[in-house]
């Protein structure tokens, strides 16, 4: 692949990165519903992970847990671990994703969204003895994911026509030299 279209996909994900997290953080932390706001970073990990498979959903995964993290993290790594653990559980499903089927990548999102809870859960609760998991699961987890899934409907569609223009200047771009 051309220096030009890496560093193209580089800048492409840097600036969705951004994005994500300037709107979770800003925009949607003003539109809490039932006290839980949407995990855009993690609609884009998982989006990333299924579209183009493990090791990028890892390397996403991986830089959007470091900027949350830098932002929040009282532990220095833990949100870059569980980021990229989900980037790798989502690129498990690059084999049976269809871009134009949005069932699959909603419950994925869903689902990774109640696996990042009980991350959560089980590193930052547990380990100040806090442990009622029901209450958590039933007033965090599950409006979270909910809410998630949502934001999800609107935003998948828009990183999937992102992820489809970057395929297509990268065939393009390696098109030219083949005679």
């Amino acid at each position: 692949m051309e220096m030009k279209t890496i560093s193209r996909r580089i800048l492409t994900i840097f600036l969705l990165i951004c994005l994500c997290f300037v709107l979770q953080t800003a925009l949607f932390s003003r539109f809490e519903l039932a006290g839980v706001t949407p995990n855009l970073l993690l609609i884009l990990v998982a989006s990333f992970g299924f579209m183009r498979g493990r090791r990028e959903g890892m390397i996403v995964g991986l830089f959007c847990g470091l900027v949350v993290d830098m932002y929040m993290g009282t532990y220095v790594g833990l949100y870059a671990l569980f980021y990229l653990y989900l980037g790798f559980f989502n690129g498990l499903f690059r084999k049976i994703f269809y871009g134009d089927d949005f069932k699959l990548p909603l419950i994925l999102i869903g689902v990774s969204d109640l696996i990042y809870g009980l991350m959560q859960f089980c590193y930052l609760f547990l380990m100040n003895q806090e442990a009622d998991f029901g209450f958590y699961f039933w007033n965090v987890m599950i409006p979270e994911a909910v809410y998630t899934v949502l934001i999800a409907i609107f935003l998948y569609y828009l990183i999937l026509k992102v992820n489809q223009w970057l395929e297509k200047t990268e065939k393009r771009s390696s098109g030219r030299f083949v005679r």
